[in-house]
């Protein structure tokens, strides 16, 4: 016997912490794989897409290249300077004559566009902003009960 019991014993669970955490890494590397997404699941952290999304919720993204962006799909985005990505309605779509394709968000609950959230002199948002595209979604019901 090389080991003492104990010794053994924290050995064993150091190595089972390790196999579980690099199978979590493994899981979500493969998510971001088949979704394209380098984020494929957030949490939706504000009100102002309710009452389609409320705090809390859990959702999953893709974000195929190939797809186009169109009105009313909501998507999920990020403002460069900004850590957390936004969850928001397409409101408006902007095609320039050589194809390249801008757009404008807009939260559900709130009352304008948001512009005020992009960046200074930023007024449209390009496909190279966005995480992701909601592709389904798992309620949270917690928050109902605070």
């Amino acid at each position: 016997d090389v080991l003492p019991g104990s010794l053994r014993r924290l050995y064993y669970q150091v190595l089972n912490f390790g196999m579980i955490v690099s199978s979590a890494l493994m899981i979500w590397k493969g998510l971001m794989v088949v979704t394209g997404s380098e984020s494929p699941i957030v949490v939706v952290l504000s009100g102002s897409m309710e009452p389609a999304f409320h705090r809390g919720d859990l959702l999953f993204l893709t974000n195929r290249i190939e797809d186009p962006i169109r009105v009313g799909e909501i998507v999920v985005f990020r403002i460069e300077g900004r850590e957390i990505p936004i969850v928001h309605r397409v409101l408006k779509i902007h095609e320039k004559q050589n194809g390249d394709i801008k757009f404008l968000t807009k939260g559900d609950n709130n009352a304008v566009d948001d512009r005020g959230l992009y960046k200074r002199g930023q007024h449209w948002l390009e496909k190279k902003d966005v995480v992701g595209r909601i592709c389904a979604l798992y309620w949270n019901s917690d928050y109902l009960n605070e």
